[in-house]
């Protein structure tokens, strides 16, 4: 249970909405272990892809890097989600946080001493994998353990912030530190983990209600089985995967930078960085300001402005309309993450939070590495400026359809509602 002082503090300022998170301990001690292990996260993919490449030369052996951390994630995330809500979330977070750290020590020592090689980044990569696949529901689920209720959807707010902030500058710092030689970037990497690590040390246990229920198939995929009797949270879960499957822009960008818009590497970086300053800025109204009312017609506004974004940028020949139409993307695509991870999060039942969050993770993840391979498919079948125009048209078209076979979701009114 929480103790008295906390409820009494997060009461008496829920008036003042940005100050009641932070003088909230145990989010500020989860906020700043987000900010830590996601800087560390951008960084290493930054340094992983130019030490592979390196080594190799091989354009495959860059792509078997994201492969061999994916497939980790992908295979023991139901397993994951079982445990996670089997055993306490705090426990399980810190021994992921080491298990990645490790990794990124392991690189590290091995830049330093020229040991390594492209079978040992791979083992690093295989590392993160398995931490990855307990890390997002155990993380995931321990937010709403650790903060009231009716703070729940700001915290999400202001813990996306810090996420998208360091996916802006996470690149361009890990460039920079692996100027100095990849053993700096790793270790930078290795210390990054630590420091989030120590911030969890500093988390007080979490309200949980552990799973009493003996192991059996039945438990271990009762995630999935929740999500499909719950028609919110599968409609926004789906509705989600489409929008980022069929808009994946952001895959072709190097084209676009070299060929449509003529904005070179500099122009590349911008573009990347453009959907997470938009959604950076959105993140930051929504933890002033929550979402109160209305939270499934928001959703679909949402990534509907999505899809029209999309549209816009596939056809987009000014390198200004195109910053802008990246920032309105990653805007909408913020606001439908928010209503989908606090739908998920707050109507689902405590002990059902860690093989539900494992769920939704298994289908970010997928709708990430399809949505590039769509984009390329398409790109490569009909034009780059058509396969994108396709995914933005396919995007409106899966917001008209949503309504109608999900109603409920369509209906959610508060994100609080039980």
């Amino acid at each position: 249970m929480r103790s008295p002082r906390l409820l009494a503090d997060s009461a008496a300022m829920q008036d003042v909405i940005p100050l009641s998170l932070r003088h909230h301990r145990p989010f500020t001690f989860y906020w700043l272990m987000t900010g830590c292990r996601s800087s560390a996260v951008q960084i290493l993919n930054v340094a992983l892809g130019w030490r592979v490449y390196e080594l190799s030369g091989q354009a495959l052996d860059l792509g078997l890097v994201g492969l061999v951390q994916f497939l980790p994630a992908l295979l023991l995330a139901l397993p994951a989600g079982h445990a996670v809500d089997r055993y306490p979330r705090r426990a399980i977070l810190r021994a992921c946080l080491a298990l990645d750290a490790a990794a990124a020590a392991l690189l590290c020592l091995g830049s330093v001493t020229g040991q390594i090689g492209i079978g040992g980044i791979f083992l690093a990569a295989a590392l993160l994998g398995v931490a990855q696949a307990f890390e997002w529901p155990a993380s995931s689920a321990l937010l709403a353990g650790i903060v009231p209720r009716s703070d729940y959807p700001r915290a999400v707010a202001w813990n996306t912030s810090v996420r998208q902030m360091t996916t802006i500058l996470g690149p361009a710092l890990g460039g920079i530190l692996y100027g100095f030689g990849p053993n700096v970037a790793f270790g930078v990497c290795a210390g990054g983990w630590l420091a989030a690590l120590v911030c969890a040390l500093g988390l007080p246990p979490a309200e949980q209600i552990l799973l009493r229920e003996k192991t059996s198939w039945r438990s271990v995929l009762a995630g999935l089985a929740f999500i499909w009797r719950r028609q919110e949270i599968f409609g926004a879960i789906s509705l989600d995967l489409f929008a980022v499957l069929l808009g994946g822009a952001t895959a072709l960008l190097p084209i676009y930078a070299r060929d449509i818009l003529a904005a070179g590497p500099i122009g590349l970086g911008m573009l990347r960085s453009a959907p997470a300053a938009g959604a950076l800025l959105v993140s930051a109204a929504l933890a002033r300001w929550p979402l109160s009312r209305h939270s499934g017609p928001a959703m679909f506004a949402a990534v509907a402005l999505f899809g029209v974004a999309t549209c816009v940028f596939a056809v987009s020949q000014s390198f200004v309309l195109s910053l802008a139409a990246l920032a309105v993307l990653g805007a909408g695509d913020m606001i439908s993450v928010y209503v989908r991870l606090t739908l998920v999060q707050l109507r689902t039942p405590d002990d059902m939070r860690g093989r539900v969050s494992a769920v939704n993770g298994i289908f970010i993840g997928t709708s990430n590495q399809l949505g590039e391979f769509e984009s390329g498919v398409t790109a490569a079948l009909f034009g780059t400026v058509p396969a994108v125009l396709i995914g933005g048209i396919g995007t409106l078209a899966v917001v008209a359809l949503w309504p109608v076979l999900f109603p409920g979701l369509w209906k959610a009114d508060r994100l609080d509602d039980e």
